[in-house]
């Protein structure tokens, strides 16, 4: 049995260690009430744009922009993966790389050449260990950043789509749905004619959307809004991934904290037991001796 000051120096290092959890959980949810706003705040101007720019597309030949071209071979393949730059979060990294790896592997079953853009520590340490091409890595971005971090890195998917280098482009993120939900979830942003077609569709199910009137024309509104588009949509992943975070850190700070107080609960008990032994212990060596001085 762990003697008393043992036991007495794990229940201080689970009180310390608690001390850590808890602060964190609060740190966390102040950072997720703003990111909380952002999120909310953006996220109507994404959907409607996806929802408007998929009606344009859907109406519009493929001729018309370079980013409605549909590949008749895809032979290079261009992942966005979105993580954060800490860990402590459960397993919300972990789900994120899983999706884009599996997505990955599927592309390269499939004889194509897969290269990543990586956003986030956690995504670079994650896919520079494999046999991918990493184009481009941001290991510090996720603390801060605003547009201008979205503009720089769908400018280079723009140029590699409109170059010929990437056929495809998908956008890995984790989708902030509730304070106990944040599932990882994979978008195809290029080309453009696929969210057409499921717009389209989306469209039928739903018995329409209504009509618009546009000015100047549908092909001067695609040039000026495609690209803006892909940026949008990077931008929103930046977005949901940095408030699922915190989310997720929450979660797993509060379960830690639980987790301290079940510890302690058990080491006390321990302790008390232990206590008790050595008491015991002393009782019975007093007893003996009297009983022999007795003898």
């Amino acid at each position: 049995m762990a003697s008393l000051k043992d036991v007495q120096n794990q229940i201080t290092g689970v009180k310390k260690t608690k001390q850590i959890t808890k602060a964190m959980n609060m740190v966390a949810s102040a950072k997720l009430r703003n990111a909380q706003e952002r999120i909310e705040r953006f996220r109507p101007y994404a959907d409607k744009f996806y929802e408007m720019l998929g009606d344009l597309a859907a109406g519009a030949d493929e001729s018309v922009h370079p980013l409605l071209e549909v590949r008749d071979e895809v032979k290079t393949v261009g992942i966005m993966v979105c993580t954060s730059d800490r860990g402590l979060c459960g397993a919300f990294n972990v789900n994120i790389i899983n999706t884009a790896r599996k997505l990955a592997k599927q592309k390269a079953d499939e004889g194509k050449t897969v290269k990543f853009w990586c956003i986030g520590k956690k995504a670079r340490d994650a896919f520079r260990k494999m046999d991918y091409e990493i184009v481009r890595a941001e290991p510090d971005a996720m603390s801060k950043f605003d547009f201008t971090l979205a503009a720089s890195v769908g400018n280079e998917l723009i140029a590699g789509y409109v170059a010929g280098d990437l056929d495809e482009v998908h956008v890995v993120y984790g989708e902030f749905q509730s304070m106990a939900k944040q599932p990882p979830v994979s978008l195809s942003v290029l080309p453009m004619a696929a969210q057409g077609e499921e717009g389209e569709k989306a469209e039928k199910a739903t018995g329409g959307s209504g009509d618009y009137v546009y000015e100047p024309s549908v092909e001067g509104l695609l040039a000026e809004l495609l690209p803006r588009f892909v940026k949008v949509q990077v931008y929103r992943g930046l977005l949901d991934t940095a408030c699922s975070e915190h989310a997720a850190r929450m979660a797993a700070m509060d379960n830690a904290t639980k987790a301290c107080d079940e510890l302690t609960n058990t080491l006390t008990l321990l302790y008390n037991k232990t206590r008790q032994a050595a008491i015991t212990g002393d009782l019975m060596d007093i007893v003996g001796g009297v009983e022999a001085l007795k003898g």
